[in-house]
């Protein structure tokens, strides 16, 4: 896939974008948070532990961006609510973006084997999630026009080996669906939806459980990406899924 390269005026000056999701040092949404600022946006950091929320809005502020922090768990459907009411206070005007980094992996086992609390464990955090932010957040996205990302994973593709990995597949799977269905039906408001869809990326996480040695997608190719979908430059794109390798 040929690498983003914003140039120039990125379209995201003064805008608010919401990263939901923002994790712990090290993994993706620290830097997805660094790039919109660094085009001008200010980050709405969401995590479900306020002091992690909080740490990567004072990195941004020391570096002289503008970022908010606020503490949600996605998976509640009235704090979600309680989370769209702050997002609407802080960004009246609407919000140009939202990028659901949330999410997560566990080792996988067959069918046969696989336990039903880890089935519902991933369907919950990387689709239950993304459904009641994006649910929540439409209004806001809608009055500014804005473009929602999602991260699925390139096991969700076609072709793709699944053994082992069939709740983690098929709650990244089923993630692509919802894009797909949110980009049909909000396009006349002026919404678009896409996701990503990269194999391992090179967060502090995936080193530690897969080691250095593996192939990874580095963070900051993942980054300008969101940026360039977040961003008008991309407003023909809707509805793709976008394979980073």
């Amino acid at each position: 896939m040929t690498a983003i390269h914003l140039t120039g005026p990125s379209g995201l000056e003064g805008s608010h974008v919401v990263v939901a999701g923002a994790g712990r040092k090290g993994q993706v949404g620290e830097v997805v948070a660094a790039e919109l600022a660094a085009r001008g946006a200010t980050p709405i950091l969401v995590d479900r532990n306020e002091a992690v929320a909080e740490e990567r809005a004072n990195e941004l502020a020391a570096r002289g961006f503008n970022a908010h922090a606020l503490a949600c768990d996605l998976a509640d459907e009235t704090a979600v609510a309680d989370l769209a009411r702050s997002v609407e206070s802080l960004a009246p005007q609407g919000i140009a973006g939202l990028v659901h980094t949330a999410g997560g992996f566990s080792p996988g086992a067959p069918v046969a084997d696989l336990a039903s609390e880890v089935w519902r464990h991933l369907f919950e955090i990387n689709l239950t999630t993304a459904f009641f932010t994006t649910r929540a957040l439409l209004p806001s996205l809608r009055r500014a026009r804005g473009s929602i990302v999602y991260f699925s994973a390139a096991v969700a593709l076609p072709g793709a080996r699944v053994a082992n990995l069939a709740a983690y597949a098929g709650a990244k799977s089923a993630l692509v669906t919802l894009m797909r269905a949110v980009a049909a039906e909000e396009r006349s408001n002026g919404v678009r939806a896409n996701a990503l869809a990269p194999t391992s990326i090179r967060t502090a996480a995936n080193l530690a459980s897969m080691g250095p040695n593996e192939r990874y997608v580095e963070r900051e190719a993942v980054a300008r990406w969101v940026a360039w979908l977040c961003s008008p430059l991309s407003e023909p794109v809707t509805g793709q899924v976008i394979r980073l390798d």
